[in-house]
């Protein structure tokens, strides 16, 4: 209770937690009230669980923290789930506007898919490959080292020769795609919406360096003699054998390296910082500032198959939604000041996203592939 009240539960925490809250019985909640006097006061304003002591609570917390909460639903698996999650926002938030309404809105425009494994890669010698589209097996190979299409639909590069030079190659993700990757090494990389990463097809010399853009997740395979350094537009990040997350996408404020596991440095000019599990290190105006206390599972978020919002503004939130739903974005009028928080998965249709930020105020006129948010 005390972590639910600070927001600290993890996803399988949460949904742990609610079940109890759904089974537990009006007399044994009692009980623990009155055992336990050091649980939240927030939670004694109810003597005994409903079905409504769960919206009722967040409604409390997120007005104390100043944040709309727009979804948090870490089980959806089908647009009638959706549906149901719309209704229960509109009475939670006591929006005026009918569901019947914000569905007439969006039912004039054909709906968008999201995002799926879709990516491109480019060889040395300029050969793309469609990697959505390639079949499964050895699609070329490059000196000793085998270029494979796996089972599950990853990319993964075997073999390799020390004494033969490197040929570097670049895996591109588009609008609404994501990719795995296993380098050379047995490292492995998830690439977001967006997102590029130019590696060697084999790790020569006594560095194994990448390039990223806009945003991956990393587990790097430990080798202390060969260091693994990640180079972005604002600076590089070295590792020692971890895994973490960068967002380095080109219209972001700033990057952020989030650390999982082991221990990474990021360095920028001749600044470096170290990171501990459970840090992120922020570059924005050429400066690096560390946050001891991560959302380490925002982060990855992506990476899990969800949208995560927490504390974030309407143009972060729908720079996101961009790029998962090959979207462009307009903003008519000035931008609504506003922090949202919320969970929702990323394998929903586009409309079903919209439906439940209109029922939270967030308008829009969307035309074709141009979505433009207004007042």
């Amino acid at each position: 209770m005390e972590k639910y009240a600070a927001g600290r539960l993890s996803a399988e925490e949460e949904q742990r937690f609610r079940s109890w809250m759904e089974e537990v019985s009006p007399a044994e909640f009692q009980s623990l009230l009155d055992e336990a006097p050091h649980i939240p006061a927030v939670f004694k304003e109810w003597h005994s669980p409903s079905p409504a002591f769960i919206q009722q609570l967040e409604q409390r917390l997120d007005e104390r923290s100043g944040k709309t909460k727009i979804f948090t639903f870490t089980r959806m698996v089908a647009a009638a789930s959706v549906i149901v999650l719309a209704v229960i926002a509109a009475v939670y938030f006591n929006q005026k506007t009918p569901l019947q309404q914000v569905a007439q809105q969006q039912q004039q425009q054909p709906d968008i898919r999201p995002g799926g494994n879709r990516a491109t890669l480019r060889l040395g010698d300029g050969t793309v490959i469609a990697l959505d589209s390639a079949n499964e097996g050895e699609l070329t190979r490059q000196g000793n080292t085998r270029i494979i299409k796996l089972s599950n639909g990853q990319l993964a590069y075997h073999g390799g020769d020390e004494h033969a030079a490197p040929v570097f190659n670049t895996i591109t993700t588009p609008n609404g795609g994501q990719y795995q990757v296993e380098l050379p090494d047995g490292s492995k990389a998830w690439l977001n919406a967006a997102s590029s990463l130019r590696f060697p097809s084999y790790f020569a010399g006594e560095e194994r360096m990448v390039e990223l853009e806009g945003e991956g997740y990393f587990e790097v395979a430990a080798n202390a003699a060969k260091p693994f350094r990640v180079k972005i537009r604002e600076g590089v990040v070295e590792v020692l054998g971890t895994s973490f997350n960068i967002n380095a996408y080109a219209d972001e404020s700033a990057s952020r390296t989030t650390l999982l596991q082991g221990a990474v440095k990021v360095h920028k000019g001749t600044e470096a910082m170290l990171l501990k599990p459970g840090q992120q290190a922020v570059i924005s105006n050429g400066t690096i500032t560390k946050l001891p206390n991560a959302d380490t599972e925002q982060a990855i978020a992506w990476k899990n198959g969800f949208f995560q919002f927490d504390g974030i503004g309407l143009p972060e939130l729908m720079r996101q939604v961009s790029r998962w739903y090959n979207l462009e974005v307009k903003f008519e009028g000035k931008i609504p000041e506003r922090e949202f928080a919320g969970k929702i998965s990323r394998d929903v249709n586009l409309r079903d996203v919209l439906n439940a930020l209109q029922i939270n105020g967030v308008n829009f006129k969307r035309t074709g592939n141009i979505l433009v948010v207004t007042p």
